[in-house]
């Protein structure tokens, strides 16, 4: 095993081991504060991506295709680094994680990308801390402090009022889509923030990519004979980086940063991805943004940094 580890540690992807609460030093606080952040920073660019995506693949091909891809990549980590497989009791945890994060989020995110903007798309990320911190409290039995929990809605509220208004303040067919992708990527993070404080946070997405595989790789095949490809510098772009930045290492310095300050805490830093998605879409897509933005920003910032200081 320490030969394993050695070889992790040398291409980056450190393991980390369970800590009692005690052991939390505020360095390990700080570089969890970092991972998370970088996992938010990654995310911010998946509608974006997804928007290139479609320009060339259909959204059932896209969402089958960036699983195996990512599948790939993660299967040749565990296989290079001769991982074992985890123990039984973990398998019902990485179905979650599975359904949620690899499978559930990205397709249904991508069916609703095809008729809304990226910025009305961004409300379901801006209700997507305080869905997490509530699925958390209730599954690992985490009791937040009142001042997280009122940092949490006020910041909840901003994004969600700043992202409507972005959008016109419209509901389409596509807030259907919108709302399940919320409910199930949260029970994913969720579940994959408790995995993460037992295995390498790295494994967990890992393995869960690699669970998809027996629907992702026929999904896949079927997808791409009934979806026409066409495939441009934008649909090829997007799709490695919903495959490798979103799906994969996003995912593996995400979960490490859950475990390390805790799923709550992690999940109100992604307060500030939908800003960041809205700033991308204006760079990558063309999108305007309003001049209610730097208000918003400020507003959110205040409220990440009251609910990383809260107790609990």
């Amino acid at each position: 095993m320490r030969a394993k580890s050695s070889a992790i540690d040398q291409i980056g992807i450190a393991v980390s081991t369970p800590r009692a609460p005690e052991q939390g030093l505020p360095a390990d606080r700080r570089s969890g504060t970092l991972q998370a952040a970088l996992g938010v920073t990654a995310f911010s660019l998946t509608f974006p991506a997804t928007a290139w995506g479609l320009e060339g693949f259909g959204p059932w091909s896209l969402v089958a295709v960036r699983s195996v891809l990512a599948a790939l990549i993660a299967g040749s980590c565990l296989l290079a680094l001769r991982v074992p497989v985890p123990a039984r009791r973990h398998w019902a945890g990485l179905a979650v994680v599975a359904a949620g994060v690899v499978l559930g989020f990205p397709l249904l995110t991508t069916l609703a990308l095809q008729t809304s903007t990226t910025a009305h798309a961004a409300v379901v990320v801006g209700l997507l801390p305080l869905t997490t911190a509530l699925l958390s409290a209730l599954r690992t039995g985490a009791r937040p402090s009142r001042t997280f929990w009122g940092a949490a809605l006020a910041g909840a509220a901003a994004v969600i009022a700043f992202t409507v208004q972005q959008s016109g303040g419209a509901l389409s067919s596509a807030d259907a889509y919108l709302f399940g992708a919320l409910l199930i990527c949260a029970a994913g993070y969720t579940e994959g923030g408790r995995l993460a404080r037992t295995m390498p946070g790295w494994q967990v997405i890992g393995w869960a990519l690699v669970l998809c595989l027996p629907l992702s790789v026929p999904g896949a095949l079927v997808a791409l004979s009934y979806e026409p490809v066409h495939l441009s510098a934008h649909s090829v772009a997007g799709l490695l980086w919903v495959a490798a930045g979103s799906q994969f290492l996003g995912l593996v310095v995400w979960y490490r940063g859950m475990a390390a300050i805790g799923i709550p805490k992690a999940s109100q830093l992604q307060l500030a991805q939908p800003l960041l998605t809205l700033v991308w879409s204006v760079l990558l897509l063309g999108e305007q943004l309003t001049p209610a933005a730097p208000l918003t920003a400020a507003a959110v910032l205040i409220c990440i940094a009251l609910t990383q200081r809260a107790r609990g």
